[in-house]
């Protein structure tokens, strides 16, 4: 099983969510820890190791290793918002 870490920022995004829309988001990332890379996720073009899943309108970015079995979950956003960093 992989663990799961939150950059500071996606945890500040995370809060921000209504709650109905951040308790599907929470089970989506938990669910990774069994498998980082489920039906859905989309490497990102341009990005080494960066990958998304979508929850409806909704964006999880996030990175994984094999090697030290970790998930670093780096940005949950809208749709609109999330790829202005990258």
């Amino acid at each position: 099983m992989y663990s799961i870490l939150y950059k500071k920022s996606a945890e500040k995004e995370l809060e921000k969510l209504p709650k109905s829309i951040r308790v599907v988001i929470l089970k989506k990332i938990q669910a990774l820890r069994g498998d980082p890379r489920p039906n859905g996720s989309v490497k990102l073009r341009g990005a080494e190791d960066l990958y998304r899943i979508r929850h409806t309108d909704y964006r999880i970015i996030y990175s994984f290793n094999d090697g030290e079995l970790t998930i670093f979950v780096i940005k949950v956003a809208h749709r609109k918002d999330v790829y202005k960093d990258f």
